[in-house]
């Protein structure tokens, strides 16, 4: 073979992909390999001083060719087709389908750490650490540029699933979600400590988040207690702590990050089922027992906050980031302890059709709803969407 020549392995990956409608050059194979995305054909010695040849083609080779050819474009950067690769790498296959091999998981690590780096919210943890014992000007400055990027891109979470269905059924007004510009004080205490933001300050961050369904003044009697010393001590540093989560991601092992993409993807699924609560989804015990798990650790905000249905690549990196929080962690594994209690989601009770009858209701109920918003509209005098 001539210097610089396609090898027969290559020439013949290139031959595969173009039968599945996938244009690759060898070139581009061997670029990829030269970046650490794509493995080199298994070699076979024969012996001393005579060399190795390959047998076959890699099948995990082609794959993984395959998947970088289905999510690379030209002027396209690398790392967002290496997160989409890692995500489809982790969803089952379809039957009768090839399961995706995993991307290398450095490249993996390598992009998770370049999209939070470029986050708002990593933004916002370097100008509070730049407050850290700065002094009153600086302290000021934090408030300022914190302000200014949560108002650039304000975040209103979701109303209380429970809320708003009850509020449809009603013919009310829907409720709406919490407001995130509270957030800034979360942010000023990270930088400046949870005693100079204050109590009452604190008190309308943790409201912004809607935990627990507590509010502002709940907050600001119990955060108060503490205050004075007359509940037990919080440990602050752990807020630190937590705030860092791109150096979480730097030192988290294969494993870890593997554990976390199953963490995502299995708080993804729950997280829906609970919204899909305020859709008219047909109550079963099964989903009624994983929203009171849910509640119980008071947890739906956040996961509103964090969890992304339908995440682009950057949303997946940052959701990553939140899979390998032991908090996340926990209540995945609590909710899938659930789930193997009892597992009949979708079998309401004493209906013998099981998950075809639980569509069929589904179907029924928003055949009703959407057949009544003329009525509401009339009756409101509003103009039908």
């Amino acid at each position: 073979m001539a210097r610089g020549a396609p090898s027969r392995a290559d020439q013949q990956v290139v031959r595969e992909l173009a039968g599945h409608g996938l244009v690759v050059t060898a070139s581009q194979l061997e670029s990829w390999r030269r970046a650490g995305l794509l493995p080199r054909h298994r070699r076979r010695g024969l012996g001393r001083g005579r060399g190795s040849v390959v047998d076959a083609v890699d099948p995990v080779v082609v794959e993984s060719a395959a998947v970088l050819a289905r999510h690379l474009r030209q002027g396209r950067d690398r790392r967002l087709a290496v997160l989409e690769w890692f995500a489809e790498a982790g969803m089952a296959a379809q039957p009768g389908a090839v399961q995706v091999p995993e991307p290398p998981l450095a490249a993996v690590r390598e992009a998770v750490v370049w999209v939070l780096g470029g986050t708002v919210s990593h933004r916002l943890l370097e100008v509070a650490r730049g407050a850290t014992g700065a002094g009153e000007e600086a302290a000021d400055v934090l408030y300022e540029v914190a302000g200014r990027l949560v108002a650039a891109r304000p975040y209103r979470g979701s109303a209380d699933p429970a809320l708003v269905r009850a509020a449809l059924e009603a013919d009310e007004d829907v409720p709406e979600g919490p407001d995130s510009r509270g957030l800034v004080h979360l942010v000023a205490a990270i930088g400046l400590g949870a005693q100079e933001v204050g109590a009452d300050a604190l008190a309308e961050a943790f409201a912004a988040y809607g935990l627990f369904g507590l509010t502002a003044e709940d907050w600001a009697q119990m955060l108060g207690a503490v205050e004075r010393g007359e509940s037990p001590p919080v440990d602050w540093g752990l807020l630190q702590h937590r705030a860092d989560v791109l150096g979480a991601v730097q030192q988290a092992s294969d494993e870890q990050l593997l554990r976390a993409r199953t963490v995502l993807f299995g708080l993804r699924m729950f997280y829906g089922l609970y919204a899909m609560h305020a859709l008219f989804m047909p109550d079963t015990p099964a989903l009624a027992a994983l929203r009171a798990k849910i509640d119980e650790w008071g947890m739906f905000p956040i996961l509103d906050h964090v969890i992304a249905l339908s995440p682009s690549p950057r949303h997946f990196a940052e959701g990553l980031a939140v899979g390998l929080e032991p908090l996340f962690d926990g209540l995945y594994e609590t909710l899938m302890e659930q789930l193997t209690a009892d597992s009949a989601l979708f079998q309401l009770p004493g209906d013998e059709a099981g998950a075809a009858g639980f569509m069929e209701t589904w179907i029924r109920i928003l055949r009703e709803q959407t057949a009544r918003a003329p009525k509401r509209a009339d009756a409101s005098g509003e103009e039908p969407l």
